[in-house]
Protein backbone atom coordinates (compact mmCIF):
# COMPACT_ATOMS: atom_id res chain seq x y z
CA UNK A 1 0.00 0.00 0.00
CA UNK A 2 1.17 3.56 -1.03
CA UNK A 3 0.75 6.84 0.37
CA UNK A 4 -1.51 7.41 -3.14
CA UNK A 5 -3.80 4.68 -2.18
CA UNK A 6 -6.13 6.93 -1.36
CA UNK A 7 -10.03 6.13 -1.80
CA UNK A 8 -12.19 8.67 -0.70
CA UNK A 9 -13.21 12.11 -2.26
CA UNK A 10 -11.15 15.00 -0.86
CA UNK A 11 -14.42 16.03 0.97
CA UNK A 12 -15.88 13.03 2.40
CA UNK A 13 -15.71 14.70 5.31
CA UNK A 14 -15.38 18.63 4.35
CA UNK A 15 -17.66 20.23 7.54
CA UNK A 16 -16.97 17.81 9.96
CA UNK A 17 -15.11 18.14 12.97
CA UNK A 18 -13.12 14.79 14.42
CA UNK A 19 -11.44 14.39 17.50
CA UNK A 20 -8.88 11.56 16.86
CA UNK A 21 -7.54 10.41 20.62
CA UNK A 22 -4.14 8.49 20.58
CA UNK A 23 -2.68 10.26 17.49
CA UNK A 24 1.14 10.93 17.75
CA UNK A 25 2.11 7.59 16.44
CA UNK A 26 0.53 4.39 14.92
CA UNK A 27 -2.80 3.68 14.31
CA UNK A 28 -4.13 7.15 15.40
CA UNK A 29 -1.49 8.82 13.07
CA UNK A 30 -2.70 7.75 10.32
CA UNK A 31 -6.43 7.73 11.10
CA UNK A 32 -5.92 11.45 10.84
CA UNK A 33 -4.05 11.56 8.21
CA UNK A 34 -6.71 9.55 6.08
CA UNK A 35 -9.03 11.81 8.02
CA UNK A 36 -7.36 14.90 6.49
CA UNK A 37 -7.55 13.84 3.02
CA UNK A 38 -10.75 13.59 3.17
CA UNK A 39 -11.50 17.15 3.82
CA UNK A 40 -12.30 16.98 8.09
CA UNK A 41 -11.59 19.59 10.58
CA UNK A 42 -8.86 18.14 12.97
CA UNK A 43 -8.45 17.88 16.51
CA UNK A 44 -5.60 15.57 17.39
CA UNK A 45 -4.70 14.56 21.11
CA UNK A 46 -2.20 12.59 23.22
CA UNK A 47 0.34 12.82 26.00
CA UNK A 48 3.14 14.12 23.43
CA UNK A 49 3.11 17.84 22.06
CA UNK A 50 5.60 18.26 20.02
CA UNK A 51 4.32 15.04 17.87
CA UNK A 52 0.87 16.38 17.50
CA UNK A 53 2.47 19.61 16.34
CA UNK A 54 4.19 18.14 14.02
CA UNK A 55 1.47 16.18 12.85
CA UNK A 56 -1.05 19.06 12.82
CA UNK A 57 1.57 20.62 10.11
CA UNK A 58 1.48 17.94 8.05
CA UNK A 59 -2.60 17.25 7.99
CA UNK A 60 -2.88 20.75 7.13
CA UNK A 61 -0.60 20.56 3.97
CA UNK A 62 -2.47 17.13 3.01
CA UNK A 63 -6.00 18.37 3.27
CA UNK A 64 -7.35 19.03 6.14
CA UNK A 65 -9.96 21.95 6.55
CA UNK A 66 -8.27 22.83 10.15
CA UNK A 67 -6.01 21.13 12.49
CA UNK A 68 -5.24 21.82 16.11
CA UNK A 69 -3.22 19.98 18.94
CA UNK A 70 -4.33 18.98 21.86
CA UNK A 71 -2.15 17.67 24.61
CA UNK A 72 -3.89 15.34 26.79
CA UNK A 73 -3.63 12.69 29.18
CA UNK A 74 -6.86 10.49 28.88
CA UNK A 75 -6.02 8.89 33.00
CA UNK A 76 -6.47 11.99 34.41
CA UNK A 77 -10.89 11.98 33.80
CA UNK A 78 -11.22 16.02 35.37
CA UNK A 79 -9.06 17.28 32.48
CA UNK A 80 -10.32 15.46 30.30
CA UNK A 81 -13.65 17.02 30.92
CA UNK A 82 -12.51 20.40 31.07
CA UNK A 83 -10.29 20.02 27.46
CA UNK A 84 -13.83 18.71 26.17
CA UNK A 85 -15.99 21.06 27.56
CA UNK A 86 -13.67 23.61 25.87
CA UNK A 87 -13.31 21.99 22.30
CA UNK A 88 -17.41 22.42 22.41
CA UNK A 89 -17.60 25.91 22.69
CA UNK A 90 -15.56 26.02 19.15
CA UNK A 91 -18.78 24.05 17.99
CA UNK A 92 -20.19 20.25 17.08
CA UNK A 93 -18.03 17.61 17.26
CA UNK A 94 -19.49 15.17 14.77
CA UNK A 95 -16.76 12.39 14.72
CA UNK A 96 -14.89 10.45 17.76
CA UNK A 97 -12.21 8.20 17.57
CA UNK A 98 -11.36 5.81 21.07
CA UNK A 99 -7.54 4.89 20.61
CA UNK A 100 -5.27 5.05 23.48
CA UNK A 101 -1.51 2.88 23.94
CA UNK A 102 -2.30 -0.77 25.57
CA UNK A 103 -1.31 -1.90 29.17
CA UNK A 104 1.93 -3.76 29.15
CA UNK A 105 1.77 -7.52 28.06
CA UNK A 106 1.92 -10.50 30.56
CA UNK A 107 -0.06 -13.12 31.91
CA UNK A 108 -3.05 -12.34 33.65
CA UNK A 109 -2.65 -14.35 36.66
CA UNK A 110 0.84 -12.14 37.18
CA UNK A 111 -0.92 -8.55 37.08
CA UNK A 112 -1.81 -6.99 40.51
CA UNK A 113 -5.49 -5.85 41.22
CA UNK A 114 -3.75 -1.88 40.78
CA UNK A 115 -2.78 -2.55 37.16
CA UNK A 116 -6.23 -2.34 36.40
CA UNK A 117 -6.87 1.21 37.26
CA UNK A 118 -5.06 3.15 35.25
CA UNK A 119 -5.41 1.06 32.04
CA UNK A 120 -9.71 0.98 32.26
CA UNK A 121 -9.01 4.97 32.71
CA UNK A 122 -6.91 5.76 30.10
CA UNK A 123 -9.29 3.54 27.49
CA UNK A 124 -12.88 2.97 28.93
CA UNK A 125 -13.72 5.79 31.53
CA UNK A 126 -11.96 8.19 29.01
CA UNK A 127 -14.67 7.06 26.18
CA UNK A 128 -17.02 7.27 28.24
CA UNK A 129 -16.77 10.67 29.49
CA UNK A 130 -16.18 11.94 26.12
CA UNK A 131 -18.78 10.29 24.26
CA UNK A 132 -21.37 11.67 26.98
CA UNK A 133 -20.35 14.81 26.24
CA UNK A 134 -20.15 14.79 22.69
CA UNK A 135 -23.78 13.17 22.13
CA UNK A 136 -25.81 16.12 22.70
CA UNK A 137 -24.16 17.52 19.87
CA UNK A 138 -23.94 15.01 17.78
CA UNK A 139 -27.86 14.97 17.92
CA UNK A 140 -28.56 18.11 17.45
CA UNK A 141 -26.54 18.52 14.29
CA UNK A 142 -28.22 14.96 12.92
CA UNK A 143 -25.04 13.17 12.51
CA UNK A 144 -22.75 11.65 14.93
CA UNK A 145 -20.01 8.73 14.20
CA UNK A 146 -18.01 6.84 17.28
CA UNK A 147 -15.18 4.28 16.67
CA UNK A 148 -13.16 2.28 19.06
CA UNK A 149 -10.24 1.12 18.23
CA UNK A 150 -9.59 -2.16 20.01
CA UNK A 151 -8.39 -5.70 19.29
CA UNK A 152 -9.04 -8.98 17.88
CA UNK A 153 -8.49 -10.35 21.41
CA UNK A 154 -12.13 -9.32 22.09
CA UNK A 155 -13.74 -12.31 20.09
CA UNK A 156 -10.38 -14.97 20.53
CA UNK A 157 -7.94 -13.68 23.93
CA UNK A 158 -3.94 -13.38 22.51
CA UNK A 159 -1.87 -15.17 24.97
CA UNK A 160 0.56 -12.95 27.03
CA UNK A 161 -1.59 -9.96 27.11
CA UNK A 162 -4.01 -10.95 29.65
CA UNK A 163 -4.77 -7.20 31.45
CA UNK A 164 -5.23 -6.22 27.34
CA UNK A 165 -7.61 -9.21 26.80
CA UNK A 166 -9.94 -7.98 29.75
CA UNK A 167 -9.74 -4.72 28.67
CA UNK A 168 -10.83 -4.77 25.18
CA UNK A 169 -13.79 -7.11 25.92
CA UNK A 170 -15.23 -4.53 28.27
CA UNK A 171 -14.84 -1.67 25.75
CA UNK A 172 -16.63 -4.40 23.01
CA UNK A 173 -19.16 -5.09 25.81
CA UNK A 174 -20.41 -0.65 26.73
CA UNK A 175 -19.67 -0.24 22.82
CA UNK A 176 -22.56 -2.82 22.37
CA UNK A 177 -24.46 -1.89 24.91
CA UNK A 178 -24.75 1.71 23.56
CA UNK A 179 -25.27 0.93 20.14
CA UNK A 180 -28.88 0.43 21.29
CA UNK A 181 -29.32 3.32 23.19
CA UNK A 182 -27.60 6.17 21.03
CA UNK A 183 -29.69 8.42 19.02
CA UNK A 184 -30.62 7.09 15.37
CA UNK A 185 -28.45 9.39 13.99
CA UNK A 186 -25.26 9.09 15.83
CA UNK A 187 -23.63 5.42 15.41
CA UNK A 188 -21.02 3.47 17.26
CA UNK A 189 -18.64 0.61 15.85
CA UNK A 190 -15.52 -0.76 16.68
CA UNK A 191 -12.19 -1.63 14.52
CA UNK A 192 -10.33 -4.94 15.57
CA UNK A 193 -7.00 -4.23 14.54
CA UNK A 194 -4.80 -7.91 14.07
CA UNK A 195 -0.60 -7.44 14.25
CA UNK A 196 -0.26 -4.15 12.78
CA UNK A 197 3.30 -2.46 12.30
CA UNK A 198 3.47 0.04 14.91
CA UNK A 199 5.71 0.47 17.65
CA UNK A 200 2.82 -0.64 20.27
CA UNK A 201 3.19 -4.02 18.95
CA UNK A 202 7.10 -3.95 19.26
CA UNK A 203 6.66 -2.54 22.79
CA UNK A 204 4.19 -5.58 23.48
CA UNK A 205 6.93 -7.83 22.20
CA UNK A 206 9.41 -6.44 24.48
CA UNK A 207 7.13 -6.52 27.06
CA UNK A 208 6.23 -10.26 26.86
CA UNK A 209 9.86 -11.01 26.32
CA UNK A 210 10.70 -10.01 29.89
CA UNK A 211 7.95 -11.31 31.36
CA UNK A 212 8.72 -14.74 29.98
CA UNK A 213 12.02 -15.12 29.10
CA UNK A 214 11.01 -15.78 24.86
CA UNK A 215 13.30 -14.33 22.46
CA UNK A 216 11.65 -11.42 20.52
CA UNK A 217 12.17 -12.94 17.24
CA UNK A 218 10.58 -16.26 18.35
CA UNK A 219 7.62 -14.06 19.66
CA UNK A 220 7.42 -11.74 16.52
CA UNK A 221 7.40 -15.24 14.21
CA UNK A 222 4.92 -17.06 16.29
CA UNK A 223 2.33 -14.30 15.24
CA UNK A 224 2.99 -14.08 11.61
CA UNK A 225 2.71 -17.76 11.69
CA UNK A 226 -0.95 -16.96 12.73
CA UNK A 227 -1.89 -14.55 10.07
CA UNK A 228 -2.63 -15.99 6.39
CA UNK A 229 -1.77 -12.81 4.43
CA UNK A 230 1.96 -13.26 6.04
CA UNK A 231 2.63 -9.82 6.97
CA UNK A 232 1.62 -7.17 9.47
CA UNK A 233 -0.96 -4.90 8.61
CA UNK A 234 -0.26 -1.59 7.76
CA UNK A 235 -1.99 1.05 9.73
CA UNK A 236 -3.17 2.80 6.67
CA UNK A 237 -5.42 -0.18 6.03
CA UNK A 238 -7.08 -0.11 9.50
CA UNK A 239 -7.14 3.79 9.05
CA UNK A 240 -8.59 3.46 5.88
CA UNK A 241 -12.27 1.28 6.96
CA UNK A 242 -11.96 3.52 9.93
CA UNK A 243 -12.80 6.55 8.03
CA UNK A 244 -14.90 4.44 5.85
CA UNK A 245 -17.24 3.82 9.05
CA UNK A 246 -16.85 7.63 9.76
CA UNK A 247 -18.42 8.77 6.46
CA UNK A 248 -22.12 10.11 6.27
CA UNK A 249 -23.13 7.24 3.97
CA UNK A 250 -22.10 4.83 6.60
CA UNK A 251 -24.83 5.59 9.00
CA UNK A 252 -26.27 1.92 8.46
CA UNK A 253 -23.20 -0.21 9.91
CA UNK A 254 -24.02 0.29 13.87
CA UNK A 255 -22.51 -1.96 16.60
CA UNK A 256 -20.65 -4.35 14.69
CA UNK A 257 -16.44 -4.79 15.17
CA UNK A 258 -15.06 -5.24 11.77
CA UNK A 259 -11.19 -7.19 11.81
CA UNK A 260 -8.72 -5.72 9.73
CA UNK A 261 -6.38 -8.91 10.48
CA UNK A 262 -5.12 -10.03 7.59
CA UNK A 263 -7.40 -13.22 8.07
CA UNK A 264 -6.03 -14.18 11.88
CA UNK A 265 -9.03 -14.78 13.65
CA UNK A 266 -10.51 -18.29 13.02
CA UNK A 267 -13.72 -17.09 14.11
CA UNK A 268 -16.71 -16.49 11.85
Amino acid sequence: MTENDFPYKNTALRGYRALVCGASKGIGRAVAQSMAKAGADLIVCSRNKDALEELCDELNEIGASSAKALPLDLEDTQNVEKCVSELLEDGVIHILINNASGPPGGPLLETEIEDFTPAFKRHLHASHTITKMLIPGMEKSGMGRIVNVISTSVREPIENIGLSNTLRGAMASWSKSLSRELPPCITINNILPGFTDTDRLNSLANSISDKTGKEISEIQQKWLEQVPIKRLINPRETALAITFLCLPSSGGIRGVSMAVDGGRMRSI
